[in-house]
């Protein structure tokens, strides 16, 4: 007999975990109540105290912000580490080293066990959903918390709705078909065993609970002192806009390399015909999504209220780290309120004129973008590098200095490299290399001319020398440091941070391009949203670029060549946001670029002649079908009968 779907009290697929700590007692089981709520009668007695419940239920949000807890951000290619210093490596780079295994996974959060160099990457989201699950169970029997309101009783349950689908579908974006945690357990069930179920009945029930959620969601929150970040309308359609591009990709929606897996009666897990009609799903999902969100003040972020005297070129650029890095901006749909970035040493250098840190201090500069990343990004006629026909890239290791011209992009009179000329905006807004400039507010200048620059050859301030704070490849990723954060003239740097934005406007704008190729290819209505992104990154249109500069002159009139180039845009837009790896396995992409060797400059060179000669870093390897889903691992496999691992695992 086929066992119900049910859920288990721990949010672990096998019976033996009750022992874990977690069924001595209701208090132990509610441990993470603030304030040391005994048992679940008392914390659905009061608004206040059921309250408390629902910030719990929110406490097992992924913490983003953090790039030891984010679970995608180093794990694809987007981000490198140094390779002699194994201190600095989290689970989830050690995924892209080719690490990952099923005896012992890393980023384990099957189980939410600790993972990788004694860090509790695990944030137990199956534990998670049974709280949400207590939480709907308790907050809908009216005979309980009698002194709320019914419009906010309605509120909360919508909220906490919403959590239960959003820990679905992260759970299924990493491990592919997942059990579905319909309600709470019975501590005396008997039969505790469950199944994954079909990726497709996953994603419409996902789907529907988030339509049931976002029917009852706010518009905005009532009172921005006391609930931003709490969800509302416009995120819970966004993230079924998301999850319904996800279902309608190559890796969930016919895929031939899924078709023998299936749980242990036979039934398939994934659907290996292909449907056109999700992707007008998703195509509409996505339009809703943004209608909402413009009808209640979402726009792309620009900056605003120059008081520096700024040039056009550095505005631009703050138009783009701004746009990621500014609190509750306007572009940003979904801030995570809990989890704010923490990593901007990682990402800034020591930097020439005014500061007084070192790579011991301060400012690291250890997170290092491969050369592969850095030639994604366009050339200034807004086209791939390799497609530009009027500038040259053939020579990426040639010499030039820098001119009188170049001197918001880099330092006049700098010796550097040809890629580092001629390029878009995004590019230097991103990237931070050897004789860029790095605009912060509290310039030496006092503008942005004569302002900070790199030196990032050996021995030089932002150099190798230090054998853990220095970047493996010669470049920094300058785009998610806030330029708000001093940096100058106090004993350490004072790093303002920011929410993590989980889901930004442009991001939708490029999911629903996307989705729009898909259904009607070449679509002028698909370029139009991807001109909206161009436009605030100071580029000229899809159209107008590709027919000047490409060697590809009509590559957006046809569905695979818009296709490229919306792919490509969303890498570029995207890049450093923890999107690539996702984008990549759902695009079955995965498999062609983590392949490509890690490469970057010489960085034990000490002249620009022996700095610019390009070096092989790792050779990463990503074997499909079995790395585009994470293992569920030994320790659950054995011990549930009915649990089936991913394939290849």
């Amino acid at each position: 007999m086929r066992p119900n779907n049910i859920t288990i009290r721990t949010g672990i697929m096998i019976p033996i975990l009750f022992c874990m700590g977690m069924i001595s007692s209701c208090k132990k089981f509610l441990d993470i109540v603030p304030d040391n709520i005994a048992t679940i009668e008392s914390a659905f007695k009061l608004r206040k105290e059921a309250e408390k419940y629902l910030f719990a239920c929110y406490s097992y949000l992924p913490k983003y912000g953090d790039g030891w807890y984010n679970p995608s951000l180093t794990a694809a290619d987007e981000i490198w580490y140094p390779q002699n210093d194994q201190s600095t490596w989290q689970a989830a780079f050690r995924i892209a080293q080719g690490q990952q295994n099923k005896s012992n996974p890393y980023f384990d959060e099957w189980s939410g066990r600790s993972r990788g160099q004694g860090a509790e990457t695990g944030q137990k989201i199956w534990r998670g959903i049974n709280q949400c699950n207590i939480f709907l169970e308790n907050m809908k029997d009216l005979t309980k918390v009698r002194d709320i309101t019914q419009f906010e009783r309605e509120k909360w349950i919508a909220e906490a709705e919403f959590l239960k689908a959003y820990y679905h579908y992260y759970m299924l974006r990493m491990y592919g078909p997942i059990p579905l945690m319909e309600k709470s357990i019975n501590i005396d069930a008997s039969d505790i065993f469950v199944r994954r179920q079909p990726v497709d009945s996953c994603v419409n029930w996902i789907a529907s609970l988030l339509d049931k959620a976002a029917s009852k969601l706010p518009l905005k929150v009532a009172d921005e002192n006391t609930e931003l970040g709490r969800i509302t309308q416009p995120i819970a359609l966004a993230v079924k806009a998301k999850l319904l591009i996800m279902a309608a990709s190559p890796l969930f929606n016919g895929n031939p390399d899924f078709s023998s897996f299936s749980d242990k009666e036979v039934v398939q897990l994934f659907s290996t015909v292909y449907d056109p009609l999700k992707w007008e799903k998703a195509r509409d999902a996505c339009g809703e999504a943004i209608r909402v969100a413009e009808e209640n003040g979402a726009v792309l972020y620009t900056y605003k209220n120059d008081i520096y005297k700024l040039s056009d070129t550095i505005k631009t650029q703050l138009n783009i780290r701004n746009a990621l890095t500014t609190w509750w901006n306007p572009e940003v749909i979904w801030s995570h309120s809990n989890s704010y970035f923490t990593n901007e040493s990682l990402c800034m250098p020591p930097v020439e004129r005014g500061t007084n840190f070192d790579r011991g201090g301060g400012l690291r500069g250890l997170w290092a973008p491969p050369l592969k990343i850095v030639k994604l990004y366009y050339s200034a006629n807004g086209v791939p590098i390799d497609e530009d026909k009027v500038l040259n890239f053939s020579n990426l290791e040639e010499l030039r200095t820098a001119k009188a011209a170049d001197k918001y992009y880099i330092e006049p009179n700098f010796l550097t490299a040809r890629l580092h000329f001629d390029r878009e905006p995004r590019f230097y807004a991103a990237i931070g290399f050897d004789g860029s400039i790095f605009y912060m507010k509290d310039s030496p200048s006092g503008s942005d001319e004569d302002t900070y620059y790199i030196k990032a050859k050996n021995a030089e301030n932002a150099g190798y020398g230090h054998f853990q704070n220095y970047s493996e490849t010669g470049y920094f990723v300058k785009k998610l440091v806030n330029w708000e954060s001093s940096t100058r003239g106090v004993t350490n740097p004072t790093w303002k941070g920011y929410p993590w934005p989980m889901i930004r406007l442009a991001d939708l704008y490029l999911l629903y391009a996307e989705a729009i190729n898909e259904v009607e290819g070449g679509s002028s209505n698909a370029i139009s949203y991807v001109d909206k992104v161009r436009a605030r990154a100071g580029l000229k249109g899809v159209v107008e670029s590709w027919s000047n500069y490409s060697n590809n002159p009509a590559k957006f009139s046809t569905k695979d060549g818009l296709r490229q180039i919306i792919q490509r845009e969303r890498s570029i837009e995207m890049m450093f946001e923890g999107e690539r790896l996702w984008d990549l396995k759902r695009w079955k992409l995965a498999a062609e670029e983590l392949n490509k060797d890690i490469t970057g400059w010489n960085v034990f060179g000490k002249a620009a002649s022996s700095f610019y000669q390009q070096r092989f870093v790792f050779k990463q390897s990503f074997i499909t079908p079995r790395d585009y889903f994470w293992p569920v691992g030994d320790y659950d496999t054995r011990r549930n009968p009915y649990l089936v691992e991913n394939p290849g695992w």
